[in-house]
């Protein structure tokens, strides 16, 4: 990643709408021709929808991603489950956004080396082989997870973030996509009831429950599900990915031709 002082950042404040979006199952989810359908749409109408995605990916993966494919670049990205907040270049380059990550920088502090050691053999849990910044990954094997690493993590005065029964995400204290979004929607100056956010797992619940317009597309884990369920700003999609994000863009009336 490169610093935020290499390129001005983009202006959102006129877009009719901005889409805050997850990747895995949701951006990057549903059939080739409806992803296709949807990239081109977006490109088509730059001038007047925003991009933010909202990601567990980082940034490398991301600008390789957006250099290397058809998927659009965003304007902005919320990446590594809410601990990178980052503007991105015309030629997709990532800078974090200093001023709003001090905060989540102070409160990891140096934990990567505590966090290794407290969870050093602990059963069912695969360090992920990710350049971590401000948090630590793992992939979660729920035949052998053993749930006293929570208990572990929470001692170190961090957060446990358990998605898709799959993945154990260790994040600083009260830090995660919400509230990560949120911090850049306000330093942006964006009106949050015209961003819609979107998500397929329980990494993604901290943002759906914003109380923005939002959307749970096709498909998505049964637990996140019923954790929104009584959440009316929430759409329940059948669409699958993109599919189920345009279902929200015409439900929540975000988008006039």
């Amino acid at each position: 990643m490169t610093r935020r002082e290499t390129f001005s950042a983009p202006t959102l404040t006129d877009r009719q709408f901005v889409l805050a979006t997850d990747l895995d199952g949701t951006f990057l989810g549903g059939s080739d021709d409806a992803r296709n359908e949807f990239y081109t749409w977006i490109d088509e109408h730059r001038d007047q929808i925003g991009l933010i995605f909202v990601t567990g990916r980082d940034p490398e993966f991301i600008t390789e991603m957006t250099r290397t494919t058809s998927v659009p670049r965003p304007d902005y990205v919320v990446g590594d489950v809410g601990t990178t907040i980052a503007e991105v270049s015309e030629d997709h380059e990532i800078a974090p956004i200093d001023v709003i990550e001090n905060e989540i920088a102070e409160s990891w502090g140096d934990a990567h080396a505590r966090v290794r050691s407290a969870l050093e053999g602990a059963p069912g849990l695969s360090l992920q082989p990710t350049p971590f910044r401000y948090r630590m990954s793992f992939d979660l094997d729920p035949a052998t997870f053993d749930e006293r690493a929570v208990d572990l993590v929470k001692a170190l005065g961090l957060d446990v973030l358990i998605s898709d029964n799959r993945f154990f995400d260790v994040l600083p204290k009260g830090i995660s996509k919400g509230p990560s979004l949120k911090r850049l929607l306000a330093h942006l100056g964006l009106r949050e009831d015209r961003t819609l956010v979107a998500g397929d797992t329980l990494n993604d619940l901290s943002m759906l429950a914003l109380g923005l317009p939002a959307v749970a597309v096709g498909g998505s884990e049964p637990a996140l599900i019923e954790e929104l369920r009584y959440h009316p700003h929430v759409h329940f999609a059948d669409g699958i990915g993109v599919s189920g994000i345009v279902q929200a863009i015409e439900h929540h009336r975000l988008f006039t031709a």
